[in-house]
């Protein structure tokens, strides 16, 4: 048998402290496991456990994100229209939310820990509440494209984050007090809520607050990524948009998307000044997005958006940003294979979007 090499044994060895952690997490909760278990448990030694995740935290939304991926089961048909498809989501998400009956930890429970993690440190929670609302923009954003034609257009986000509010926090009812949550209300109250007119209507940036693209002719190689929300490889290449967030300023992500024009590809890069920590957080995210929209929306409904997670940076530094951090804000035009207008700091996705078509000294 030939030996492993060290990224096979490292991968391998992540998949052991992986698999222990869920059984620890599950049994005792996520405040008394303990790294010294898991790794005994995983039959490797606390420093191999460290040189897989930085800490607990980490290691404990690695888990809940890999849980989400692992159950991703064939979802039923899902909505043809916005109210079905709420129920649908409803009904997918209180599947899994623990009963009375439910012993005090095990699967059912193993998330329950997950919100006053969050909530202990500002480091976490600000990144959370991004990603909650990136979360609400792509499920908004796929209601959308699921009202008639015959219906005048309108933004759907904010329904989209009175949805996830309410599931939230039956969420945070079921894991507090057990049997409290009917769970047929609360499918019915998601339902509800797709007539629901909340006044939302979208507003473009303040435009003489918004910076100008710069013109460029640059080339563009981007290195492979994966599609978080499809699952599949992301397609970059082609005419778009590339917004380069932090996760304080995945929100911005939509004004990329309102200003692009018809057909072209819209792609949010995630970049994290923490990539240790924050970046399990992320993943957790949208593999829970992801599998709401699996059950909740038809494939051909989904958004016109790409999620590329880039923890270390090298997409961002092929478009030309070298340094990203947790407040990161720029984006680029793509044409032809080319840069051909990028922007920075607030209103860069807007700016990049809304960029007139044709390269500098191409004109269309």
């Amino acid at each position: 048998m030939s030996r492993l090499s060290r990224a096979e044994m490292q991968e391998r060895n992540r998949h052991k402290v992986l698999a222990a952690a869920r059984d620890e997490f599950s049994e005792r909760g996520f405040r008394e496991a303990k790294i010294d278990v898991i790794a005994e448990r995983a039959e490797l030694t606390r420093g191999a456990v460290y040189s897989n995740f930085p800490g607990k935290r980490a290691l404990y939304f690695a888990v809940l994100a890999e849980d989400i991926v692992n159950a991703l089961e064939p979802p039923p048909a899902p909505g043809r229209n916005a109210r079905e498809a709420l129920g649908a989501l409803a009904r997918a998400w209180v599947a899994r939310l623990p009963l009375a009956t439910n012993e005090q930890h095990g699967p059912a429970r193993l998330g329950m820990d997950l919100m006053p993690e969050v909530l202990a440190d500002e480091r976490t929670r600000r990144p959370f509440a991004q990603l909650m609302k990136l979360d609400a923009i792509l499920l908004g954003l796929s209601l959308e494209r699921l009202s008639p034609p015959t219906t005048p257009p309108g933004r759907l986000v904010r329904v989209a984050e009175a949805v996830l509010t309410t599931l939230h926090g039956a969420s945070q009812m079921a894991a507090a007090a057990p049997g409290f949550v009917e769970p047929f209300d609360i499918v019915s109250a998601c339902e509800q809520l797709a007539g629901l007119d909340l006044g939302d209507r979208w507003a473009p940036p303040h435009i003489p607050f918004v910076p100008q693209a710069r013109p460029v002719d640059e080339p563009w190689s981007p290195p492979p990524a994966v599609d978080a929300i499809r699952d599949e490889p992301a397609r970059l290449v082609g005419d778009g948009v590339m917004a380069i967030l932090g996760l304080h300023r995945l929100e911005a992500v939509e004004e990329a998307v309102r200003a692009a024009p018809d057909g072209a590809e819209v792609t949010a890069v995630l970049v994290t000044g923490d990539p240790d920590e924050l970046a399990p957080l992320a993943r957790l995210a949208l593999a829970d997005l992801r599998r709401c929209l699996r059950h909740a929306v038809p494939a051909s409904a989904w958004p016109h958006l790409q999620v590329v997670f880039d923890e270390r940076g090298t997409l961002a530094a092929a478009a030309g940003v070298a340094a990203v951090s947790d407040g990161t804000e720029a984006a680029v035009r793509v044409e032809a294979g080319r840069i051909v207008g990028r922007a920075d700091g607030r209103g860069a996705c807007h700016a990049a979007a809304s960029q007139p078509r044709g390269r500098p000294g191409h004109p269309r």
